[in-house]
Parts: C-alpha cells; structure tokens; sequence
C-alpha cells in the first residue's frame, strides 16, 4: 500500500515543470509541486505530506554536505588559475589544428577532476575563442565542443550530481565515476565529430569583441595547477584499491588544501573556499527542494505503475533508470536535480527488480546528460552568454548536444546489457 496516488505523484510534478519553465526559483518549484502533489495523492492529508517532504529533503543532507565541502576544491581550481592553466596546457599541447579537439578534451578534464560543467565552459572559453579565431572556427562549433566535453567529464566527476546519484544507490563515488569511463569517451568522440561537421557550415565568426582584454595574469605550471585533483583522484581510488575508504567530505577539500598550498596561496585559502561555497549553494538549496519532490514520489505508486507499463510493453525493468534519467533532467534543465530525482525515486523499484546497483546509477546518471540543457534552465543561458550568443543560435546546438548525452547513455545501457548477460 502506497502513501500518495500515481496521479498526485504527476500532477506534483507538472506544477514544477510549469512553475520551472515560468522562471520561478527551481528550488521553491520542487517544493511547491511536492507540496499540492502530495496533497493530492494523499486525499488532503496535510501532515501525512509535509512529514513526507521533510523526510525526503531529509535524506539529502549527507549530499549536500559532501557538495559544500567540494566547493573548497572547485574554488581553489578557479581562484588559483589552476583551472584555465589545465584548459591553457592541453590546447596548447594539441595545437589549432587540432582546436575542436584540444577545446573538448580540456573541458571534459576540467569537469572531471571537480569544476562543475558550467563553470568548466565559461573557464574555458575565453581560450576556446581565442583560438578559434586564429583557427577559423565557428562559435557554435567551438561552444558544441566545450558542452560535449563537459557532458563526457561530468558522467565520470566527484560533481554534485554524481555524488548524489552515489548517495540514492549507496555506491562507492569512485567505483561510480569509473563505471561510466567507456560512455565519457564515446560521448567525446562524437562530440568532436559533431563539432567538426559543424564547423563547415556557415555560423556566427568569433569577433574581436568576443575576445577578452584584460590584463594578463600569472598562472601556475601545468604540473602545479593539476597536483591538486590528483590528490584527490588517488585519495577516492584507495577504496578499490587498497579498500581504505576516504570520504569524498574528506578528500575533496584536501585536493583543494593542496592545490592552494602547491600554488602558493595558502593565506588566501579563507576566501577561495568562501568563493567555493558560493558557487555550490544554489546547487545545495536545489538538492533540498528536489528532496521533497523525489520523497512524494518514492512514497508514491507511481514506481511500480512505471514497472507495470514496461512489463505490459514487454521492455526490461532496466531500461527503468535511463528513462527516468532522460525525463526529470529534462523536467528541471538541470544534470544535477534530474539524476537526483530518479535516483531517489527510482533506486529502491531498481534494485528491487534486480538491477545492479552500480549500473542502475551510472546509466541515471548518463541519461540525464540527455536533455538536460533546455531553456529554462541555468545552464542553457550561462553557456550561451560564455560565447556570446543569442537565444535563438543556442537553441539549435541542443539537438546536438542530445546527441551527445544520448550516445554515453546508449553506451551505459549496452555495457550493462552486455555484462548481465554474462
């Protein structure tokens, strides 16, 4: 016997989708729409709702903590210049004529060892155009290639997303991030090839107004700037490897500690990490929100009507996780909330059915790459405006970007197809 009716569950979360889209604050969406959804699929039943909400808002606290304490490491990464000396150092290794390349490939790295992906495509902009006007490239060749690369690193970074989705399925972070390395990859090459076929048709020219003027700044060396997310890459690995377990709540403002340190800029640690905070709490106060909706769904019977409908169509109960990865990111615009949500809601009916755990998440965690940059989401416009371009240009890179996200899910899903069958 279920809490909440299938039918509150949905009209739950229609009121977010619509509140979204109408530009009201994602967080104060999620729990509007948790709140009459579960109003509704309880008959009324106002404290039997609110208990709900709070119990799912609840069981985002250790993410959340575990993504304040990654601002530490994401703030030393922009503050120190560690994060463009990264993008400046692989660029400049794979040459102009390997621009779409060169811009991919640093986007993904930066994403990976812990920038989240909007902020690793506004860093690495200003350098994408640069050398794309000396290269003669394209805006929108050269923003597809830094959102494709961000795709491939988020799927396998120490991100809010991924730390959330490792949360909702009780798996090892590492373990998670590494499970969707083969998907990071594919997605990349298409991403370049995408790019480049792009890049022959006629698009908007990179200006010399596009280009930043400013004065120059001195960055670290390459091997300084990644000391850093070594530090913390092999503090997550020593699980696998030697099972000595550091919590991401740990490791994380340790690589941060590091890289501030190795910089030179330890007294200045104080305000990287307050410049961190800031760049997470939106990402936090949304995890809360999402929280309350994903609680009044997990209570809902609308997990096991979703697995009615897949048996009726004789689909695989597995095909439960990228779906739902897809359809709540591209209900919120956002990686983070969408994988987040179905995690939530979704892990439990996941298992349940025999899915592995691990595979359960990353193929979320793929499929939420998918759609996951419509307009009325942040990312969308924040990387428009890192190139700057209108509205009506950045709209005709999502179908690409689809393309981009879908290809690392397809991947997810055949590389557990494959393995089950084993």
């Amino acid at each position: 016997m279920y809490d909440f009716s299938t039918i509150g569950a949905i009209i739950g979360m229609a009121i977010a989708i619509i509140l979204i889209i109408k530009k009201f604050h994602p967080a104060y969406s999620l729990i509007l729409g948790a709140f009459v959804g579960g109003i509704v699929g309880s008959a009324g039943n106002l404290g039997l709702t609110v208990s709900t909400m709070m119990t799912g808002a609840g069981s985002m606290i250790t993410s959340v903590l575990r993504i304040m304490t990654s601002g530490i490491l994401a703030g030393a990464l922009i503050k120190t210049g560690a994060a463009e000396k990264i993008a400046q150092g692989i660029v400049g290794k794979l040459g102009a004529k390997k621009a779409l390349l060169a811009v991919a490939v640093a986007t993904m790295v930066i994403c990976a060892v812990g920038v989240f992906v909007d902020i690793s495509v506004i860093t690495v902009a200003p350098i994408a155009l640069a050398i794309g006007k000396e290269a003669g490239y394209n805006k929108q060749s050269l923003l597809l290639a830094m959102i494709g690369g961000g795709k491939a690193g988020n799927i396998i970074s120490p991100n809010p997303n991924t730390i959330a989705v490792s949360e909702s399925f009780g798996v090892d972070l590492t373990s998670l991030m590494m499970k969707n390395a083969i998907p990071a990859i594919c997605a990349l090459i298409v991403t370049v090839i995408l790019a480049n076929l792009l890049s022959k048709k006629e698009g908007l020219k990179v200006l010399e107004s596009d280009l930043e003027k400013g004065e120059t700044k001195e960055l670290p060396s390459f091997l300084t700037a990644i000391l850093g997310p070594l530090v913390v890459i092999i503090l997550l690995a020593l699980r696998p490897i030697a099972n000595i377990t550091v919590d991401p709540m740990i490791a994380l403002p340790i690589g941060g500690l590091v890289c501030t340190i190795a910089t030179g800029n330890i007294k200045k640690f104080g305000s990287f990490a307050e410049f961190g905070l800031g760049k997470v709490t939106g990402v936090s106060i949304l995890l809360l929100g999402t929280g309350t909706i994903a609680g009044i769904i997990k209570a809902s019977a609308l997990q096991q009507d979703v697995v009615n409908i897949l048996n009726i169509f004789n689909m695989p109960a597995f095909l439960l996780a990228p779906i739902a990865g897809i359809l709540m990111a591209g209900a919120t615009a956002s990686t983070t909330a969408g994988a987040t949500v179905a995690a939530q809601t979704f892990s439990s009916i996941l298992t349940a059915e025999g899915v592995n755990a691990l595979s359960a998440g990353a193929m979320i965690h793929a499929g939420a790459t998918v759609i996951d940059s419509l307009p009325h989401g942040s990312f969308f416009h924040a990387t428009g405006g890192a190139v700057n371009m209108n509205i009506s240009e950045r709209m005709k890179l999502i179908i690409f970007e689809a393309l981009v996200g879908l290809t690392s899910m397809v991947v997810a899903v055949l590389i557990f197809a494959v393995t089950s069958a084993i």
